[in-house]
C-alpha cells in the first residue's frame, strides 16, 4: 500500500509543483506519524532533489 506521503510526493512530481496544500499535508502526516519510513524518506529526498534541479516549482502561499 502506498503511503500518504509518497502519494503526495507523486502528485507534486506529476504536476511539477509543490503547492502549499501538498506541503501542509506532508507536514501534517509527518507530525501525525511521529516518524518517517525509509521509503517515505527516499520519496522526500527525490522531491527535494527535483526542486533543487529546478524541475519542481515551489508555489508560494497566497
Amino acid at each position: 500500500m502506498n503511503s500518504i506521503i509518497r502519494r503526495l510526493v507523486q502528485e507534486a512530481l506529476h504536476i511539477k509543483k509543490l503547492t502549499p496544500t501538498i506541503e501542509n499535508e506532508i507536514n501534517y502526516e509527518l507530525t501525525r506519524l511521529g516518524h518517517i519510513s525509509e521509503a517515505d524518506f527516499e520519496a522526500l529526498e527525490l522531491l527535494m532533489s527535483e526542486m533543487d534541479a529546478g524541475r519542481i516549482q515551489l508555489v508560494p502561499s497566497p
